[in-house]
């Protein structure tokens, strides 16, 4: 008998340590955080998007740089990695606190995924209007939902199955009433072969919001989100760098600066170059942000409704026509937008009514390896089961 209850209770511990592997996401998340979060979504995706565009427009044409750039800026990561604990002092938790081979590889492996991708984004703006460029990245929605059934058991909702649908609807209109868009002289094999890059782009980044979102799961906090971010973004500049090396990318740099940029090559390096880095690396490093505080497919739905303000940003900046098919498509966007997030507000009623008295708190620091909670109510359960997680 005593050896079946120790057999028992060594089965009970075993299966206690394997829980405590799954960090489960508090009922709540800190609304500034989030609010901030998006914030840095809003603006590095309308930005990066705006500056990849000018970048072309005034003379740029090689795609290795334009890959380059989306990844370079990954020391600018170490700010928020390091800042919060040794200068502002914010945080307790030490940067790279159990941070284990296992999240180096996941890292390591997704980052030269992403650096792929980003190839293949820039292969395809490189060849396909604006137009039919925005008509295949919206079907990544779709294929972010059906994939975040698959990997992470996302629930389809009314809420979330609508917002894909007029998200993709608003993107399809904003593709067809968009043809005047159309470069001259654009021979069917590129735009064949910017087809298939731009399709495979919107499926490998529909592949990434899943996977991210499921690899996370074992992220004990949000500055351990931009420590992987950083290896990410490592790999995915070495996948870049070892490109522009063979392909004379570098050399590419130097001659487009001083002979072929239209600006002069002090605004090729100032705002080309180095606004495409800051702003690309703010892009991906808030998408990452908002994967981890939400879902794969929230992360998805926000990037995909920011179309409509990347259109309302070539409206102000190269003034591009704003006619009644862009507006339909613009509102669409914003309905699809706020019915998800209506949805999210309901969702999260109900939640708190259910969970009563149960965990409620705001996961913001670690200190010492113990999750501090600065506001809400937990059971005495939770708050052992909480510091026995983090």
């Amino acid at each position: 008998m005593s050896d079946g209850r120790v057999n028992n209770n060594a089965d009970q511990k075993e299966e206690q340590e394997q829980q405590q592997n799954q960090v489960k996401a508090p009922a709540k998340r800190s609304l500034g955080l989030l609010i901030t979060t998006y914030g840095c979504l809003f603006v590095g995706s309308i930005a990066s998007s705006l500056l990849a565009k000018y970048y072309f427009v005034h003379g740029g044409s090689s795609r290795w740089v334009s890959t380059w750039v989306q990844s370079a800026g990954f020391p600018l990561l170490l700010v928020l990695i390091y800042f919060p604990h040794f200068v502002f002092k914010t945080t307790k938790r030490r940067p790279f606190t159990r941070f284990t081979r296992r999240h180096l590889l996941f890292s390591v492996v997704i980052g030269l995924i992403l650096g792929f991708n980003n190839f293949l984004f820039s292969w395809g703006t490189s060849y396909l209007p604006v137009s039919t460029s925005s008509l295949l990245l919206s079907t990544q929605l779709i294929f972010t939902l059906i994939l975040s059934v698959i990997i992470v058991k996302q629930k389809v909702t009314f809420s979330n199955l609508n917002c894909v649908v007029l998200l993709t609807l608003s993107s399809v209109l904003l593709a067809l009433g968009s043809s005047q868009d159309k470069p001259v002289g654009l021979t069917k094999t590129k735009y064949f072969i910017g087809f298939l890059s731009t399709i495979g782009a919107g499926l490998l980044f529909a592949l990434y919001l899943p996977v991210t979102e499921r690899v996370y799961r074992s992220v004990y906090c949000y500055a351990m989100v931009m420590e992987m971010q950083l290896f990410m973004e490592f790999s995915a500049t070495v996948f870049a760098t070892i490109g522009m090396a063979f392909d004379g990318g570098f050399k590419e740099m130097v001659k487009e600066a001083n002979q072929v940029f239209t600006k002069g090559p002090t605004v090729y390096w100032t705002v080309a170059i180095l606004a495409n880095v800051v702003t690309w690396q703010l892009c991906f490093a808030a998408t990452s942000g908002m994967v981890y505080l939400t879902s794969g497919i929230t992360g998805g739905i926000c990037m995909t409704a920011l179309l409509a303000m990347n259109v309302i940003g070539g409206v102000v900046v190269y003034g591009d026509e704003f006619g009644g098919v862009k507006i339909v498509s613009t509102v669409l966007c914003i309905w699809g937008f706020s019915s998800y997030v209506y949805g999210l507000y309901v969702k999260l009623k109900k939640d708190e009514k259910k969970e009563k008295g149960s965990y409620t708190g705001v996961k913001t620091a670690e200190d010492g390896g113990e999750m501090e909670v600065e506001m809400g109510k937990v059971k005495d359960d939770d708050v052992a089961a909480a510091d026995e997680r983090v």
